[in-house]
């Protein structure tokens, strides 16, 4: 049998980022068609890019001159965090080292995430907030 961390290294691509309010009803966090991956390197980093679809491009252009408003928008639909992960294989929790993150109240932060893979899809739930349920699919290598 392999081990959750041999299992988990690779590309992902997201297929729902659903969540539950207080009344137990489930909605999907960024949207309906949100895209995304995740990536597990073997050396021991990983990143996650999720993002809304349809977000609106600054009238600008520029990467970085949209008004506060637009910018605001941008983030609002938009999550991405990297670094170091920890896989702890008696629990089937991972452990991800938030080095870098577009949300600066996460910088230093370790975020558990409790990991199951069935076939192609990894299922991930937020270890601080247990209403948070990822679906992943693994992604087929790119071929140059």
């Amino acid at each position: 049998m392999t081990t959750l961390k041999e299992q988990i290294v690779g590309v992902w691509s997201l297929v729902s980022f659903q969540d539950q309010d207080q009344n137990g009803n489930t909605f999907n966090k960024l949207g309906e068609n949100a895209t995304g991956f995740i990536m597990y390197h073997p050396e021991g980093y990983m990143s996650a890019q999720l993002m809304q679809q349809g977000r609106a491009p600054y009238q600008s252009r520029d990467m970085l001159k949209g008004t506060t408003k637009e910018m605001a928008e941008a983030a609002l639909g938009y999550l991405a965090y990297a670094g170091k992960f920890d896989v702890n294989e008696e629990e089937r929790t991972l452990i991800h080292h938030m080095e870098v993150s577009m949300n600066p109240t996460w910088l230093g932060q370790l975020q558990p995430r409790l990991a199951s893979i069935e076939g192609d899809l990894l299922t991930i739930h937020n270890g601080l907030n247990p209403n948070q349920k990822l679906i992943w699919k693994r992604v087929k290598a790119y071929e140059f």
